[in-house]
C-alpha cells in the first residue's frame, strides 16, 4: 500500500484533531502517512475549500484520504462528510453520545478546547512558563515558589520538561544540572537541600546521552563515553542516596515524562477549570 494522506480539519488550531488523529495512527505501523491540517475552517466557504482539497487529493493518490474532523458547527460538518474521503468526525463520536447521557445540549461553541475560556488559568499557565524561564539550568534559583525542581546531568530532558509541565499544566518547575562539582563531592548543592521534597531526577542511558552531547560537541570530552558513564552512575547514586525519585527518559517523549512526573509527585495539573 502507498503513502495514504491525513486531513486534519478544524474551525480552530487544529491541536486536537492532530493530537487525536497522531494517536490513532501510532497503531498501524509500518504504513507511511502524509498529515496536512486544514485550520480555521468556520464558513461553509472554508469548508467546501476543503472539501476541494480532500477531493484533489483522492485524485491524485488513487485513494482516498483520511480526514479527521473536530469541527464543531453541524452545516460545516454536513459540508466535510460529502468529501471523498474517510470521515471521521470526533465531535460526532462522542458529543451526541454525551448529549443523550446527559439529558442537555452542548453549546457548540467553537474555541472551548484551545481558547482562552478561562483567563485566569491562561494567566497561570504564562506564569508558569516565565518562571521556567527564569529558573533554568540552575539560573534564577528561586525554589521556594518551585512545585517541582528537576535534576540531572546535561542534556537528559530537564529543560524541554520543564517548559512542557509549565505551559500545558501550569506548573512551577525549575530545573539545576548536576555538575562535575556536585558528582565528584557526591553531594547536593547546599540551595537544594532545603527543598528536598520537591526534587524529581532525570536520567537517561549512556548510549543515548553520548549520542545527544556528540550532536552538540563532537569529539569532546563532554561527549565522550567514559565522561557520560562517569556522571550517570554518580548522579544516579547521588539520588538513591537521598531517596529522590527518578525517571529514566531514554525511551520517553516529553508528554509521557511530564505525566509520570505529576503522577509520582501528586502535583496538580491547572489546566483545567
Amino acid at each position: 500500500m502507498g503513502r495514504r494522506t491525513l486531513f486534519f480539519v478544524s474551525d480552530q488550531a487544529g491541536v486536537t484533531a492532530e493530537t487525536l488523529g497522531h494517536s490513532l495512527m501510532t497503531q498501524f505501523e509500518g504504513l507511511e502517512f502524509r498529515a496536512v491540517t486544514l485550520p480555521f475552517v468556520s464558513t461553509l466557504d472554508k469548508a467546501e475549500e476543503a472539501v476541494r482539497r480532500i477531493n484533489r487529493t483522492a485524485l491524485e493518490d488513487g485513494v482516498r484520504p483520511i480526514v479527521f474532523s473536530t469541527l464543531v458547527q453541524d452545516d460545516l460538518r454536513e459540508v466535510v462528510r460529502t468529501s471523498n474521503g474517510l470521515c471521521l468526525d470526533f465531535f460526532a463520536a462522542f458529543v451526541g453520545p454525551l448529549e443523550q447521557e446527559l439529558d442537555t445540549r452542548s453549546t457548540h461553541r467553537t474555541g472551548r478546547a484551545h481558547g482562552i475560556a478561562d483567563p485566569a488559568l491562561y494567566s497561570a499557565r504564562i506564569n508558569a512558563t516565565n518562571f521556567a524561564l527564569a529558573n533554568d539550568d540552575g539560573v534564577g534559583g528561586d525554589y521556594e515558589h518551585a512545585d517541582v525542581v528537576l535534576i540531572g546531568v546535561s542534556r537528559c530532558g530537564k529543560t524541554p520538561t520543564c517548559l512542557y509541565l509549565a505551559w500545558q499544566y501550569g506548573v512551577f518547575a525549575a530545573n539545576y544540572p548536576l555538575t562535575d562539582e556536585d558528582l565528584e563531592a557526591a553531594r547536593l548543592p547546599v540551595r537544594l537541600e532545603s527543598h528536598l521534597d520537591k526534587l524529581f531526577a532525570l536520567t537517561i542511558k549512556p548510549e543515548r546521552l553520548q549520542q545527544i552531547r556528540n550532536e552538540r560537541r563532537p569529539n569532546s570530552r563532554y561527549a565522550s563515553a567514559q565522561q557520560v558513564r562517569f556522571e550517570l552512575r554518580a548522579a544516579e547514586a547521588l539520588v538513591a542516596g537521598r531517596g529522590i525519585p527518578s525517571l529514566d527518559t531514554t525511551d520517553c517523549s516529553i508528554e509521557e515524562i511530564a505525566s509520570r512526573i505529576l503522577n509520582t509527585t501528586g502535583i496538580e495539573r491547572r489546566n483545567r477549570a
